[in-house]
C-alpha cells in the first residue's frame, strides 16, 4: 500500500470518527442531556424569562461570573469585570466606585470638554472636503478623557490624530478585545508560538496588554512620587482614580491594594470605556445621516441650549434637555455597545432548589451556565405594552450588582459628543458607509461588519 493511501485510509477514518462524535454528541444533547428538557429561543413559553428571573440571577442572588471574563484579564491579573466571585469583586468595587458617582465627575468637565472642543476644531478644519472614519477619531477622542480624568495625565490623542500620527495607547486599547477573544481560542502554547511570527502589526497586537501596562506602571510610579514627595495638591478639586486606588485599602485584610491590582484595575477601565463609546457615537451619528426629521429637532433644541457653538454647557443643562436624553436613550436601546450574553454560572447550593436553580420550572444542575443580554431585551417585539416595558429591560450597562462601574461618565459623555457634534456638524454618508457596511457584528462588543465608519461633516452656519 503507497504512502498516498495509507494517508488518504487516515484522513477518511478520522473524518469518519469526527462524524460519529458529532452524531453521538447531537443524539446526547437532544434525548439524555439535563438540559434537553428546556425549550429552544424560539418558543413560545421561553419569550417571558427576562425581566424577573434576570432580577433574580444578578441582583438577589448575584450568580458568579463565569470562566469566560478570564480571556480579559490586563497584566496577568484580575481586574473588577475577571474578578469571577460577587464577594472579591465587592471588595475591590468600592475603591474606584467614589470616582464615578456624578457630583464627582461633574469636576471633572474641563478635562471632558477640551479634547471635545479640540476634535471638533479639527474636524471643522477639514470642512466636510473628505470623509472621517469615527471609530478610531472618537476611540482617541475617549482616551483622552479617560487619561485625563484618571490619571490626571494628558496624552493628546486627538491632536495625535489630527497630524495622521498614530497614538500607540489608543491603538493598543483597542487591539486588546481582539487579543483576548484570539487567546480564549487557542492553546497558551500555540499562543506563545503565534506571537513570535515577525510582522509588526501582529506583533503589536500580540502586545497590546504590555504596551497598556507599562503606560500605566509609568503613571503609577509617578502618581506616587508626587505623594511620598509631598508635590501632589491636595488643595485640588479633583482627585484622578489612580490617586484614589493608591491610597484605598481593602475592607476584608486592611491592606493598600498592591501595585498589581492598581495596574490592572486601570487598565481594565481604559478598555471597557473607549471602544464602546466610540462605538455607540458612531451608530447614533450615522443615524443623523439618515434622519433628517430627527437631527433637524435635535438641532433645534441644541441651538437654543448652546447659543455659542464652541461652549459646552454644564452637564447639568445637557441633562435637561428631552429630546437629546431621549436621542441617547433610544441610542442605547438599539445600539448597545455590549448587547452580549452576561454569563453567569448555576452555584453549588441555591435558596431556590438544595439540588440546582429553578429556570421557570426547569431545573438547571450546579454549573449550568445562564445568562440574558442587551440585545433580546432590547429588542422585543412590538406591542401595546411595549413603551410599559422598555424602561424596566433598558440595560445597555448591565444589569445587577454588577452593572458598568464607569456608565455614569459614558452617559456624560454621550451627551457631551452628540451636542458637540449636532451642534457644529450636519452629518452626511458616503456611498460606502450603508446597512450592508454598518451591520451590526458581535464580538462582546459590536462592531460595524465593515470595521469602520466613515461620515462626512459639514460645518453648519452658526
Amino acid at each position: 500500500m503507497s504512502s498516498v493511501t495509507i494517508i488518504h485510509s487516515i484522513a477518511v477514518t478520522a473524518l469518519l470518527i469526527i462524524i460519529a462524535f458529532a452524531i453521538l454528541k447531537g443524539i446526547y444533547n437532544v434525548f439524555f442531556h439535563p438540559l434537553s428538557a428546556i425549550p429552544g429561543p424560539c418558543a413560545k413559553s421561553y419569550n417571558h424569562f427576562s425581566k424577573d428571573m434576570a432580577r433574580f440571577i444578578y441582583s438577589v442572588h448575584k450568580f458568579d461570573k463565569s470562566e469566560y471574563y478570564k480571556s480579559l484579564v490586563t497584566n496577568n491579573n484580575d481586574h473588577a469585570m475577571t474578578t469571577l466571585e460577587h464577594a472579591p469583586h465587592s471588595v475591590r468595587r468600592k475603591g474606584y466606585a467614589p470616582h464615578y458617582v456624578p457630583a464627582n465627575l461633574a469636576k471633572f468637565q474641563p478635562e471632558m470638554h477640551e479634547p471635545m472642543l479640540e476634535l471638533v476644531n479639527n474636524v471643522t478644519n477639514i470642512g466636510g472636503k473628505a470623509s472621517i472614519e469615527c471609530l478610531t477619531l472618537f476611540r482617541n477622542l475617549m482616551v483622552d478623557v479617560l487619561v485625563s480624568t484618571s490619571y490626571g495625565y494628558r496624552i493628546h490623542a486627538v491632536k495625535k490624530w489630527a497630524t495622521d500620527n498614530e497614538d500607540p495607547l489608543s491603538t493598543a486599547i483597542s487591539d486588546f478585545p481582539k487579543r483576548g477573544i484570539l487567546r480564549s481560542v487557542v492553546p497558551s502554547w500555540a499562543w506563545n508560538v503565534v506571537c513570535r511570527i515577525p510582522v509588526a502589526r501582529w506583533r503589536q497586537l500580540c502586545d497590546s496588554d504590555k504596551i497598556m501596562a507599562e503606560f500605566v506602571s509609568e503613571r503609577v510610579y509617578q502618581a506616587r512620587t508626587e505623594i511620598n514627595s509631598g508635590r501632589l495638591d491636595e488643595s485640588s478639586e479633583t482627585t484622578p482614580l489612580l490617586h484614589r486606588l493608591l491610597k484605598h485599602r481593602y475592607s476584608s485584610t486592611g491592606q493598600m491594594m498592591p501595585d498589581s491590582d492598581i495596574i490592572s484595575e486601570a487598565m481594565g477601565h481604559m478598555i471597557a470605556g473607549s471602544d464602546t463609546s466610540s462605538i455607540s457615537l458612531s451608530y447614533f451619528l450615522w443615524e443623523l445621516s439618515r434622519r433628517p426629521d430627527v437631527a433637524a429637532k435635535l438641532q433645534t433644541e441644541l441651538d437654543e441650549a448652546m447659543p455659542n457653538a464652541h461652549v459646552i454647557p454644564d452637564i447639568s443643562v445637557l441633562q435637561s434637555l428631552p429630546y437629546l436624553n431621549a436621542f441617547i436613550k433610544e441610542g442605547l436601546r438599539i445600539y448597545s455597545a455590549a448587547p452580549s450574553p452576561l454569563e453567569r454560572v448555576v452555584p453549588q447550593s441555591s435558596t431556590k432548589s438544595s439540588e440546582g436553580f429553578d429556570l421557570m420550572g426547569f431545573e438547571l444542575p450546579p454549573g449550568t451556565v445562564v445568562a440574558t443580554q442587551a440585545w433580546s431585551m432590547h429588542h422585543q417585539p412590538g406591542s401595546a405594552e411595549r413603551l410599559a416595558r422598555m424602561q424596566q429591560n433598558m440595560m445597555p450597562f448591565g444589569t445587577g450588582s454588577r452593572v458598568c462601574g464607569g456608565q455614569n461618565l459614558a452617559q456624560i459623555m454621550l451627551k457631551v459628543m452628540v451636542a458637540a457634534m449636532a451642534r457644529n456638524f450636519d452629518v452626511v454618508a458616503p456611498a460606502e458607509t450603508n446597512e450592508k457596511s454598518m451591520d451590526i457584528k458581535d464580538s462582546f462588543v459590536i462592531f460595524p461588519s465593515a470595521m469602520e465608519c466613515k461620515l462626512i461633516f459639514n460645518p453648519r452656519s452658526l
